[in-house]
């Protein structure tokens, strides 16, 4: 589903359809620019009469049928001597060399000549470096973009805080915003984030989108340590966190109710959050809220996974931690007991996300046995290879979920019965990553080089961010491993390839594109000024009426506040951009955009620090994991 139809207006609810139809990662594209190393297929018959290693020309013409078996059929996996191959063999060791009595003088007199003349040099250098002139203004060593980038991908956050701003917001043209927020029965839900370019509160986007910024920091602390930026993140995962808490009965063990969204997108009633152009600071009319009670476990399980990480991130503040613990229990209980009473297909993948997550928090095998069923996967789609298969996004949180449980068996290998669905999960996560390189057309490009995840609909960027991230943190598992690729049907390729494909995406999202623009606001010399964004697009010192901003929707001149760090929705299937406030398929701005943008950038840069192995598996210990003992005999 595309983001048109959830924000278009700003917010609808989600659509997450599985598709039945049978799907494939394509055929490979004609390209002699392929970096996969042809490997031979395990198995195979002499009977063929073909050499068992493909000649890249063979493997560029390879048949649509083989590889669509590459989804029907196990990974290959390498032989033991191809393994062996893998590690460096130990080099031999130099005999010594013995010296005789007259050699040893003949190298002394050496060594005094060449000291005189070493000393003579320095002499030299030293004058020199005293007479000749200096130039101060020896420019820096260049960061890298991704680097660059963070800080200002985070500050479009800022820019979305809604209630009384907190001391560390930086947006100047911001303000304090909709304090009354909340009824009778919650009457305090000041806070949070506007999920895009209006003043509406989405729960439920909201918390994909902190669950997105949770992960990054888990996998990649020291990045954002190293730019500087790790405060800042934890400070809004925690604002987020904290909103969270207020829009459910945090302090019961049992949930039946929960705040799902705050301000209204329906036409019905005017004045409404979709109807009225205004700043959020000068909203003077009631908002109205939504209240869930049966018929939402897919925002439950996501909120249970906002928290759940973000108890990760946390969990050096013990109390904190461990009230986000709790909370986030009695949300997946709430979840399940929702998801046992419906018949639709439209929350699972949120539920074994969600399980995923609340497995790391606290460590529980009852986690890890939900996620790890057959029947769970089934339902959530692990099987179904339809067209969205592989895209991963706020509409569908399966492929992230693979890749959170094949970080499982590749650093702790769980043993039974657990490991058999997180090989297939593992295997799963190979084939999505094949899906998203270029030698393979499952998803097409524009000719600029974006993925069009979404098939053609409008707002690509989001996609590609994620899969930018989801490529790098899986490239970054194998290298962790000690394992250098990973197999699409009988190719190996190295793990570089998938950071070639996240650069590439992050590269265009920073304007290497045909437009030549950035489509991250203030990035660049050249970027979107007219953002479907009502407090960006109406001056601070103006308060105006709910019909009275229209004027400023329909003007065409740019915006008189920048929304630092906004990426907007991004162009066409053709490459094609217009900077149109009106027209928020190519210029709005929201959360869950902006979160998969600082998820890749942080993943893709290369100015210091790294992944952190081992911090995600603070709850579980090895004994939780080990096998258990067989029954005694009788």
């Amino acid at each position: 589903m595309s983001t048109s139809s959830m924000y278009g207006g700003d917010m609808n609810s989600k659509d997450c359809q599985q598709n039945a139809n049978d799907g494939s990662v394509g055929s490979p594209m004609q390209s002699s620019s392929s970096k996969h190393i042809n490997m031979p297929p395990v198995q195979q018959s002499s009977s063929q009469g073909q050499d068992p290693l493909l000649s890249s020309e063979q493997m560029n013409h390879r048949t649509t049928k083989e590889i669509e078996e590459l989804e029907l059929t196990p990974l290959t996996q390498p032989s033991l001597e191809m393994k062996e191959s893998w590690v460096l063999k130990p080099t031999s060791a130099k005999k010594k060399k013995k010296f005789s009595v007259a050699c040893l003088a003949s190298n002394i007199k050496l060594l005094l000549w060449l000291g005189g003349l070493s000393g003579v040099s320095c002499i030299i250098a030293i004058t020199l470096s005293k007479t000749l002139p200096h130039d101060h203004n020896v420019p820096p060593r260049t960061k890298d973009n991704s680097i660059i980038a963070i800080p200002l991908a985070l500050k479009f956050f800022n820019a979305q805080i809604s209630g009384k701003l907190p001391e560390w917001n930086n947006v100047s043209w911001r303000g304090d915003s909709c304090l009354n927020d909340g009824g009778s029965l919650y009457p305090n839900l000041a806070g949070g984030y506007y999920d895009a370019g209006g003043s509406i509160k989405s729960s439920f986007t909201m918390s994909f989108s902190m669950t997105m910024l949770s992960w990054s920091v888990i996998e990649y602390g020291s990045k954002y340590d190293v730019s500087g930026e790790l405060n800042h993140v934890k400070g809004l995962i925690k604002w987020g966190s904290d909103y969270f808490l207020k829009t459910f009965s945090s302090s019961s063990d049992t949930i039946s109710d929960m705040v799902s969204q705050i301000g209204m997108s329906g036409q019905s009633k005017i004045p409404n959050d979709n109807y009225c152009w205004m700043r959020p600071e000068d909203i003077n009319y009631k908002r109205d809220f939504t209240v869930c009670h049966t018929n939402c476990p897919h925002l439950a399980a996501e909120m249970a996974a906002a928290l759940a990480s973000a108890s990760v991130v946390f969990r050096d503040q013990v109390e904190y931690s461990a009230t986000l613990v709790r909370s986030a229990k009695s949300m997946y209980s709430f979840a399940e007991a929702m998801s046992s009473k419906m018949k639709s297909s439209e929350h699972w993948d949120d539920l074994i996300w969600g399980g995923a997550w609340m497995y790391y928090a606290t460590g529980d095998n009852t986690y890890l046995a939900k996620v790890t069923s057959h029947e769970l996967a089934n339902r959530a789609g692990a099987f179904s290879r339809g067209p969205h298969y592989g895209v991963f996004g706020w509409d569908n949180k399966l492929a992230g979920t693979q890749l959170l449980l094949t970080r499982l068996r590749l650093f702790l290998s769980p043993p039974f019965p657990y490991e058999d669905m997180l090989k297939t999960f593992h295997e799963q996560t190979s084939i999505v990553m094949c899906s998203y390189l270029p030698d393979y057309t499952k998803f097409n490009r524009t000719k600029g080089g974006l993925i069009l995840l979404n098939h053609g609909e409008p707002e690509p960027l989001q996609y590609a961010a994620n899969a930018a991230f989801l490529a790098t943190l899986y490239s970054d598992y194998l290298d962790a491993s000690d394992t250098p690729g990973w197999y699409c049907g009988p190719s190996f390729f190295k793990t570089q390839v998938l950071r070639d494909f996240s650069t590439s995406q992050v590269d265009y999202i920073l304007g290497k594109n045909p437009q030549n623009i950035s489509y991250v606001v203030g990035f660049g010399k050249k970027y979107p000024k007219h953002v479907h964004h009502r407090g960006a697009s109406i001056p601070k010192n103006k308060k105006v009426t709910c019909e009275g901003g229209w004027k400023w929707k329909e003007s065409s001149n740019e915006n008189p506040n920048t929304i630092e760090g906004a990426m907007v929705a991004g162009p066409d299937k053709n490459d094609g951009f217009h900077d149109v406030r009106a027209n928020y398929n190519y210029t709005q701005a929201t959360l869950v955009g902006n979160s998969g943008l600082v998820a890749a950038l942080v993943a893709s840069s290369r100015g210091g620090g790294g992944l952190d192995r081992n911090g995600i598996f603070a709850a579980i210990t090895p004994l939780s994991l080990a096998q258990p003992s067989p029954d005694p005999e009788t």
